[in-house]
């Protein structure tokens, strides 16, 4: 079984079907072979920009994410410190708790962003 860590467009992309998420993440995601993982941090991402009127989630974002099936990553102090080490090729500090999170639990990202490929982390799109 193959992890895939999801950025949050891509989670959310998946939730709401929309069409910008690329079929290829569409059947990574889908395979029952992966098990998709979303971060902690995405959820906390989700939560700030959702509070400030930046996107939309559903309310019930965390029952949604469990009945898809997903998996949960922490954020564990790793994750964090492995921060420390990253250029700024990316200044989002969500994006860079993901990207760090790949590094360490050594997770292939699905993402659209190609600025992550700075990092030398396998992404799926």
């Amino acid at each position: 079984m193959s992890r895939l860590l999801l950025d949050t467009h891509t989670l959310l992309w998946w939730l709401a079907d929309d069409p910008a998420l690329s079929t290829a993440a569409r059947e990574a995601i889908a395979d029952p072979g992966n098990e998709p993982l979303v971060s902690a941090a995405s959820v906390w991402e989700i939560a700030i920009k959702r509070s400030l009127g930046k996107l939309t989630a559903p309310e019930d974002l965390l029952d949604r994410i469990e009945a898809e099936g997903f998996s949960w990553l922490a954020v564990e102090s790793a994750h964090a410190w492995q921060v420390r080490a990253l250029p700024f090729h990316h200044a989002d500090p969500f994006d860079r708790m993901l990207i760090a999170q790949a590094i360490v639990e050594g997770l292939p990202l699905i993402t659209r962003d190609q600025r992550f490929r700075a990092y030398g982390i396998q992404l799926q799109w």
